[in-house]
């Protein structure tokens, strides 16, 4: 699961970097995701829908069980974490709970759940994740959140939305 880094300060005098550094760490997590699944077979192959992540048993590797639309087991894989960021923390957007996907009751994937070592990726959602797009949307909603900060110091007083064309019709 995502949660706030240790040394993020509960200080409302930077309401907007903290935002801004929410809105990164879940990037990353999203991105690590996609990225570490990108190394398995899982994302390519049409016959899985989710895939069970261990991260809880070892720490350092992580155990991935894919299965089918019907609940059962179709293929394993083991991704090895050498360095502290490879390891795949929950990210909600594509786990099956908050993406509402439909777990066959007593198939082999609803009995996996039910231990509750791990979380599921829901592969039809990873599968459409767009890395690049989500990049830049990330990148605007910093800039809007560290704008937020600058704004009340009074650092800025307006700014063009906008590719840098001569009318104002973008001015805030």
């Amino acid at each position: 699961m995502n949660r706030p880094h240790p040394e993020a300060s509960n200080s409302g005098e930077f309401k907007g970097f903290n935002e801004a550094r929410r809105m990164m760490w879940c990037h990353d997590a999203r991105a690590r995701v996609y990225e570490r699944f990108e190394q398995t077979s899982f994302i390519g192959d049409t016959n899985v829908a989710a895939v069970h992540v261990d991260n809880t048993t070892r720490a350092d590797r992580v155990f991935l069980v894919a299965f089918d639309k019907a609940g059962q087991q179709i293929g394993v894989d083991t991704l090895y974490i050498d360095e502290p960021n490879q390891h795949l923390d929950i990210a909600p957007e594509f786990d099956h709970d908050f993406t509402g996907m439909d777990v066959v009751p007593d198939s082999q994937l609803d009995q996996v759940i039910s231990r509750e070592n791990g979380w599921v990726v829901n592969l039809k959602v990873l599968r459409e994740y767009d890395p690049l797009a989500d990049r830049r949307a990330t990148q605007r909603a910093v800039f809007l959140a560290h704008l937020q900060d600058m704004m009340k110091k009074g650092d800025v007083r307006g700014f063009l939305f906008g590719r840098g064309e001569s009318d104002d019709t973008d001015a805030a």
